[in-house]
């Protein structure tokens, strides 16, 4: 009986984020239940919540180091942030932030959105800077929908 009420409480807790405005279009719900999986206590989710904001306080700080980068029209670091973002929000199933961190990484590599056709430098830091622009807005609209899920609206 113990297990039919976890997997009810397993399948409660995916369906909880996927009904969050925004979370169906951001979040691959496959990936983000296998880091629900690894919670202990499904009230508190203590696992998953530390991973999630370890994500929010790493990615604020790697768009901050976007931002002066880009500045310094350093496109190598660009690649290799954008790079590093891309992972960490593949983890999570974080979809749209995870893409947007990709054509980063691309763009970084004087490459086109695909990573296949080379582009000039200045092409690339014009698509870099609207490119982060957008990875900010999906980070923080995904972030809304977590904290929503974790009950922190603050």
């Amino acid at each position: 009986m113990a297990s039919a009420n976890s997997q009810d409480e397993d399948r409660h807790g995916d369906e909880g984020i996927m009904s969050i405005p925004g979370a169906s279009d951001s979040i691959d719900a496959a990936t983000f239940e296998q880091i629900l999986e690894m919670d202990e206590d499904e009230e508190e989710r203590e696992f998953s919540k530390s991973i999630v904001y370890d994500f929010f306080t790493q990615a604020e700080s790697t768009f901050g180091k976007m931002d002066s980068n880009l500045e310094q029209k350093n496109l190598r670091t660009l690649s290799e942030l954008g790079h590093f973002l891309k992972g960490s929000s593949a983890t999570l199933g974080l979809t749209k932030v995870k893409d947007s961190c990709e054509k980063i990484q691309h763009f970084g590599q004087k490459k086109d959105e695909t990573g296949t056709n080379d582009i000039s430098e200045e092409e690339g830091l014009a698509k870099l800077k609207t490119t982060i622009e957008q990875a900010k807005q999906e980070f923080y609209d995904v972030e809304k929908v977590l904290k929503k899920f974790y009950n922190d609206e603050s």
